[in-house]
């Protein structure tokens, strides 16, 4: 399993801590930045983790900004993607299991650490369910602008 992680600036400590998590689970990633606290724009992080993982060059990804929510926005507007912001560990097991989702956004305002990885965790070894969900997933993908 490969996993993309990006961030802004006001994700980018939690980001830190995922990485670590991430490594000491043997988990290969592609970070693709932010690589400071210096303030930058939340969509360009977003959309380069989106489409690594609606290209298949990563399975699954990983999304931060200070809420988590403009990030899972920008994340969402590319084709494939099956963003979801979570902020408790049920959400991101269903997440998984009910809608397929295929990137977990974070909120580093609002989640701590601790929680965070556990999302994180929960997030990456919960397999979607298929059977009635498969329909519903397919009618979400079909929705275009």
């Amino acid at each position: 399993m490969k996993i993309a992680i990006g961030c802004d600036h006001g994700g980018y400590l939690l980001k830190q801590d995922i990485l670590i998590w991430l490594e000491e689970h043997n988990i290969d990633f592609e970070d693709v930045g932010c690589y400071s606290t210096e303030s930058v724009d939340y969509p360009m992080y977003g959309e380069k983790v989106g489409r690594m993982v609606a290209s298949g060059q990563c399975d699954k990804g990983i999304v931060i900004c200070t809420t988590g929510i403009g990030i899972s926005i920008a994340a969402n507007k590319v084709a494939g993607i099956r963003c979801a912001h979570c902020t408790d560990p049920l959400s991101a097991e269903m997440t998984r299991r009910h809608n397929d989702a295929n990137v977990l956004a974070l909120g580093a305002g609002i989640t701590g650490p601790n929680l965070a990885k556990r999302m994180v965790e929960v997030f990456l070894n919960t397999d979607f369910e298929g059977g009635r969900h498969a329909r519903r997933v397919a009618q979400l993908d079909a929705i275009r602008p």
